[in-house]
C-alpha cells in the first residue's frame, strides 16, 4: 500500500498521515481489507513512527463507526468507562479496587479489554475473583450494568475488528495502533466518562491533544503498569477534558516514592482480591493516591458538582473522616486510608 511509503522511512523522514487518510487506512485494517504481510508492515511502521493527533482522530472516527455501543443505565452519575488492556507485571494491579469502589456508591462502571494478560495479571483475572465475570454479549453486558452497576465487556464482543487487530500482537510479539485506538473508546456515545492513561509524557501530550480536539470528557493520567489508575507509590497528575476545556484535578505528587504497606507478597488475582476485598471492608488502608482519583472520578461522572465535596465523600468512603455523612449505595463498612 501507498501508505506504508509514507509512513516507513527511517527516524525523521517519516511522514504523519492526514485524518481522512488514517481514517481510510484504520477502516481497511477492521474491515480485514489489508493483506497480512503489508497489515504486519504498517502497524510496525506506525509503531516506530508513533501516531499523530491527526492520525488518532482518524484512526479512532474508523474504530467508533464498528462499535457496538451501550445505553448509560439510569443513575445519578454518568457511566465511568474503564478500559482495561494492561494489568501486573512487578506490582500489584488494583484497578479493579477503583472501579468496586466506584459501584459501591452507585456509580455505574464498564470495563472492557481483553480476556488474557499477555503474561500479565490482568484486571479481568481479579474481577473474576469477585464474581464479575466477562459479558458473552453486549446485551449481556447492558443486563449487568442495569441489574449489578457493573461489568466487563470484551473488546471482540464491541469491535470484533479491532479484536483482530489487538491479536496480531501474538505474532508481532509487540503492542500496535490498536492499543491505543482501544483505550479510548466509550460505547455509550459519549455519554459515558473515560479514564485514559498512557505511560510515557509523549503518549500523555497526544491523548491531551486528542481529548481537546474532540472535546471527549475524560480522566487522564499516568498509568501503572498499563493500567488507568494512581500509582499507590505516588500520585500522578491527573486532568479532567470536557469540551476542549482543560482542568487539572490533582498535581503529581512532589517527593520521594513511598511503599505502600500491608499488600501481599504476591501480585497474583487470588491475592490481590483477598486484599481488596480487606481495603473494602476497612481492614487495610486504600493508598492515598487512589483515594484522590476516587474523588476525581465522583467529580466528573457527576456524581457531586462540587471538587471539594467530592474530595470529602472519597474520604469518608476510605474511612479517613469517619462514618458521618457518609454516602453510599451498597451495604459495609467503610474502607480505611493509607496516611499520607
Amino acid at each position: 500500500m501507498h501508505y506504508t511509503q509514507q509512513i516507513a522511512h527511517g527516524p525523521g523522514a517519516a511522514q504523519d498521515l492526514t485524518e481522512s487518510d488514517s481514517y481510510e487506512l484504520f477502516s481497511a485494517m477492521l474491515d480485514g481489507g489489508v493483506p497480512d504481510l503489508e497489515l504486519g508492515a504498517l502497524l510496525m511502521a506506525l509503531r516506530l513512527k508513533t501516531e499523530s493527533p491527526a492520525e488518532l482522530l482518524g484512526f479512532h472516527k474508523a474504530a467508533v463507526e464498528r462499535l457496538y455501543s451501550l445505553r448509560a443505565p439510569e443513575s445519578r452519575a454518568r457511566p465511568l468507562v474503564i478500559p482495561a488492556y494492561g494489568g501486573a507485571r512487578s506490582e500489584h494491579n488494583l484497578l479493579p479496587l477503583l472501579g468496586l469502589l466506584l459501584r459501591r456508591l452507585g456509580v455505574p462502571v464498564l470495563f472492557h479489554g481483553t480476556l488474557e494478560g499477555s503474561g500479565r495479571v490482568a484486571s479481568v483475572y481479579v474481577l473474576r475473583e469477585f464474581g464479575i465475570f466477562p459479558s458473552a454479549t453486549v446485551a449481556q453486558a447492558q443486563t449487568a450494568l442495569e441489574e449489578e452497576q457493573i461489568a466487563f465487556v470484551p473488546v471482540a464482543a464491541l469491535s470484533p475488528g479491532l479484536a483482530s487487530l489487538l491479536a496480531v500482537r501474538n505474532r508481532l510479539g509487540v503492542r500496535n495502533s490498536a492499543h491505543v485506538v482501544a483505550k479510548l473508546l466509550d460505547p455509550f456515545n459519549g455519554d459515558g466518562v473515560l479514564l485514559a492513561s498512557a505511560s510515557t509524557r509523549m503518549y500523555l501530550d497526544k491523548l491531551a491533544a486528542f481529548f481537546s480536539a474532540t472535546g471527549a470528557p475524560a480522566l487522564l493520567l499516568a498509568s501503572t503498569e498499563g493500567e488507568p489508575f494512581a500509582n499507590p507509590r505516588r500520585r500522578p497528575r491527573i486532568e479532567y477534558f470536557a469540551d476542549g476545556e482543560r482542568t487539572v484535578l490533582f498535581e503529581e505528587e512532589a517527593g520521594p516514592v513511598k511503599p505502600v504497606a500491608g499488600l501481599p507478597g504476591s501480585i497474583d488475582a487470588h491475592a490481590t482480591a483477598d486484599w481488596i476485598r480487606s481495603a473494602l471492608a476497612g481492614e487495610a488502608p486504600i493508598p492515598h493516591p487512589l483515594v484522590n482519583q476516587l474523588a476525581c472520578c465522583l467529580f466528573v461522572s457527576g456524581y457531586t458538582e462540587d471538587m471539594n465535596q467530592a474530595k470529602a465523600i472519597a474520604a469518608v468512603e476510605a474511612g479517613s473522616l469517619g462514618t458521618v455523612g457518609r454516602r453510599r449505595a451498597g451495604p459495609g463498612r467503610p474502607a480505611r486510608v493509607a496516611p499520607r
